[in-house]
């Protein structure tokens, strides 16, 4: 079962969704590095001693976005690394987040973003073989950002409470926001979670993007998404789904209502295979908390909108959502 505590290092007061009280205080992390650091900067360029062990840099990408959309945000990235570290880097976006998770058990990618349910689940299916070097930092210093359920704005729901008898979709069932967290925060709140018990169906839409484009279409009355949580509502806030799609052309804020928001969610790290050199981890976590100061183009691209940047972290960050993923495996189990 899932025991009551706080997550070391999101920002003051950050629970990580409603219903965890505060009961137990977490040792202290160490001092992780940060983009904001006066001592941040960039690898010097060159060829690595480790690229003998890693002659090739392969980076999965998570679905929930259209491939030539994925392909487009990270291609500059992807040559910013090619040509610093000197090594062939190549992009591998999956269908859905399960394909990235299955790409690191089978060692077939180096390195991924991904959402804190995501990598807990490469870490349990691994048993331990994925690392996290850092997450994204917001403009409030936290390292936090929020579920949302989403609903058209012409739909007539306000509350959660009129969302009884409505249907809903999950984004993913490896996504945080879009399926983990929303699920145990409604259970909390005492609302049954499965098709037919308090929503009249609920589905997988494949991936964010799909999930509020299926609002949008009026397939479902509502979606699970993830946001910052701050910044302009208006403009999807600073940084996440909504931002993405309101940058792209593909929704207009004015159409959607939010009508429930989770309490603080722990940001899905850069993860890379604990087995690598120690020397690559180095230079992959330089690399990045320099890149939203030396290119900041790229990195708003790559994060879909900004923050201040990325912090280095560690495994026990993502403990609890470690926890709630074998709790959730654990239900599925007695369901069927």
């Amino acid at each position: 079962m899932i025991t009551r505590r706080t997550l070391a290092g999101l920002g003051a007061g950050a629970l990580i969704a409603p219903g965890l009280a505060v009961a137990q205080q977490q040792p202290a992390q160490p001092t992780m590095r940060r983009t904001l650091d006066a001592t941040t900067t960039m690898p010097e360029a060159g060829k690595r001693p480790w690229a003998e062990q890693v002659p090739q840099l392969r980076i999965g990408l998570l679905g929930g976005e259209n491939e030539a959309d994925r392909l487009g945000r990270f291609g500059a990235y992807r040559d910013l690394l090619e040509e610093t570290f000197k090594v062939p880097t190549r992009l591998f976006p999956a269908t859905d987040y399960a394909g990235v998770l299955q790409a690191f058990s089978a060692a077939q990618i180096e390195m991924a973003s991904l959402g804190a349910s995501g990598y807990a689940g490469a870490w349990l299916d691994t048993n331990g073989g994925v690392q996290p070097l850092v997450v994204p930092e917001e403009n409030d210093g936290s390292i936090a950002y929020v579920s949302v359920l989403v609903v058209r704005a012409d739909s007539g729901i306000t509350t959660l409470e009129q969302m009884r008898g409505k249907s809903l979709a999950w984004a993913d069932p490896n996504s945080t926001s879009g399926y983990l967290i929303p699920r145990f925060a409604l259970r909390r709140q005492g609302i049954g979670v499965e098709s037919g018990q308090y929503f009249s169906r609920t589905g997988f839409a494949g991936g964010h993007e799909q999930g509020v484009v299926a609002v949008l279409q009026k397939q479902y009355d509502g979606a699970c998404t993830w946001a910052s949580g701050q910044g302009d509502p208006a403009q999807g806030y600073s940084r996440g789904n909504l931002r993405a799609m309101v940058e792209k052309g593909m929704l207009n804020m004015a159409d959607l209502r939010v009508i429930w928001t989770s309490d603080p969610i722990p940001n899905g790290p850069l993860a890379v295979r604990t087995a690598l050199p120690a020397a690559f981890k180095e230079d992959m976590t330089r690399f990045h908390l320099a890149l939203p100061k030396t290119h900041p183009d790229i990195y708003q691209q790559i994060e879909r909108g900004g923050g201040t940047g990325y912090r280095e972290v560690t495994h026990q960050t993502f403990d609890i959502i470690v926890e709630l993923r074998r709790e959730e495996a654990a239900a599925r189990r007695r369901r069927s």
